[in-house]
């Protein structure tokens, strides 16, 4: 072959081909027959019903009961890309997650479907019968055993098969080959006898367009096509599995739980490595490193990206580069949480004094974020609306700020509507929801959340803090700075609020005791 050859046959490689390049993969008969031979059986026994299985059901219930008569598609999502041929480590969209129950256990590509089926005699007695779609486990004698790297198991590991999913989840299950027919099938216009079509939209591209184009093939005048009818009817789907977490079962309360155990244990790994922290250039990166090692220890991953926040870099509210040192004398503001295998996810905030003890200005300002945290805790009853919270924390805040001389208005007129100026120092809400998603129930309707009242089986957070930057000239020097926020995870009981995160000290000589107890017992 000649260099023109060469050249030309170069050019002619597609594109997503060339990634092999780099490698030389054994291609002959010689090697695939061997390859498909000696290998120990699987077993075949079938594993437990997982715990979650019957709570999943019951989820998917209340969906069905919601929409009678139409398909309703809600997809895992594709893997992601981090770089090249290099993937981001997957997790499912919260709402496949939660109708599911499959946590770690990662299926990309995924797609659970309910079929509409005659009122009542769908599973469990519901409107749908449920089937999940997967890429099971291949055969040891197949190519894509080896050859695939992204779900082959000699290169990502073993995958369930469907009769294994189907025991654990209690749950039909098929192989996504016939993914496309199920979607597909039958879609049109209910009043000619098609099936209208709900779609969990923007979480895999590929099902969005198949059922987009579904729609376009079946529709009696597609040129005038109303696609805001249709996204209305995809959102609306979305929206109801939002608030359908608003209210957490008895299974998510104790993944709750684990998830809070373990971000305890994160935060007094932080602790033991804070010495080393305020010797390091990037003392930051050694505390988002210290509560990352405990997050994938003890659970899958961080629920969110780490907030390791010292001196000034405190005031801004979702720092996450954490590249700045760690001074001593300065407070260390550290949100976080560990991601349980359920997926579910704790968030907690303390602010920490770097070196253990809080100076007198410090102490002051951690103590009225302490007391607006009690006073939200103190207005979060049954009963109550879930903005009350907010208004009962942020108006001790007000009144903080008026005693220190800062608030440059009446305490009266800024908690005002047409006032808010001791925002400034605090202008993030205080509470939102939480669970599978660190901001759960994101799409849930104004009037159920913000204005909703609250509930048992809700579980949210209480944050309040005050941020004065360095470069704020409205306050006195002394202040600047310095930021603080306590954040805890709330439970509410048919009795009352249950702080689950209460482990972790809260009041400033409780900090400063925990802090040297833990020193203590390292030098021991």
């Amino acid at each position: 072959m000649n260099d023109a050859e060469n050249t030309h046959n170069s050019a002619s490689q597609p594109l997503e081909e060339r990634v092999n390049n780099r490698s030389q993969r054994p291609s002959s008969n010689a090697f695939k027959a061997f390859m498909a031979s000696n290998w120990a059986p699987s077993s075949q026994e079938l594993p437990r019903r997982d715990a979650v299985a019957g709570y999943a059901a019951n989820r998917r219930k209340a969906v069905s009961a919601q929409f009678k008569g139409e398909r309703l598609v809600i997809p895992a999502g594709p893997l992601k890309v981090r770089s090249n041929d290099c993937d981001y480590r997957f997790r499912p969209h919260s709402g496949f997650a939660h109708l599911t129950g499959l946590g770690l256990d990662h299926e990309p590509d995924a797609v659970l479907i309910l079929e509409p089926v005659q009122e009542g005699t769908g599973d469990d007695g519901a409107n749908h019968r449920a089937t999940l779609y997967f890429r099971p486990l291949a055969g040891r004698d197949t190519e894509q055993f080896y050859a695939d790297s992204r779900s082959g198991e000699f290169w990502v590991g073993a995958r369930p098969t469907l009769e294994e999913f189907e025991a654990r989840l209690g749950l039909a299950t098929a192989h996504i080959d016939e993914l496309e027919t199920a979607i597909t099938k039958d879609v049109g216009a209910p009043e000619i006898g098609g099936i209208s079509i709900r779609l969990v939209r923007k979480v895999d591209e590929n099902i969005d367009a198949l059922v987009d184009t579904a729609r376009y093939n079946t529709a009696r005048d597609p040129e005038n096509l109303d696609l805001a009818v249709l996204d209305a009817l995809d959102e609306k789907l979305s929206e109801a599995l939002s608030e359908l977490r608003l209210l957490k079962d008895e299974w998510e309360i104790e993944e709750m739980k684990i998830a809070v155990a373990a971000t305890v244990e994160g935060f007094e790994e932080v602790v033991k490595a804070l010495p080393r922290a305020l010797t390091h250039d990037r003392g930051e990166r050694v505390v988002e490193g210290a509560f990352f090692a405990r997050a994938r220890e003890a659970g899958n991953e961080l629920g969110y990206d780490t907030i390791a926040a010292s001196g000034n870099n405190a005031t801004v509210l979702h720092w996450t580069r954490n590249t700045g040192r760690i001074h001593a004398g300065e407070l260390l503001l550290l949100d976080a949480g560990v991601e349980a295998d359920s997926l579910y996810t704790a968030d907690i905030t303390r602010t920490l004094p770097a070196t253990g003890t809080f100076s007198d200005i410090q102490r002051k300002v951690y103590q009225a974020v302490l007391d607006a945290a009690d006073a939200g805790f103190a207005a979060a009853r049954p009963g109550t609306k879930f903005r009350d919270i907010h208004t009962a924390a942020t108006t001790v805040l007000a009144e903080r700020l008026s005693e220190w001389g800062i608030l440059p208005v009446s305490v009266e007129e800024a908690i005002s509507p047409e006032g808010q100026q001791h925002r400034r120092w605090m202008p993030h809400g205080t509470s939102h929801h939480l669970g599978l998603d660190v901001h759960d129930c994101a799409q849930a309707r104004r009037e159920l959340y913000l204005d909703g009242v609250l509930t048992e089986g809700m579980v949210f957070t209480i944050e309040p803090g005050l941020y004065f930057k360095k470069e704020d000239l409205a306050i006195p020097e002394e202040y600047r700075g310095i930021g603080v926020r306590i954040e805890d995870d709330i439970l509410m009981t048919a009795d009352g609020p249950v702080n689950l995160s209460a482990a972790l000290p809260r009041k400033a000589e409780d900090v400063e005791d925990w802090m040297a107890g833990i020193y203590r017992t390292e030098e021991a």
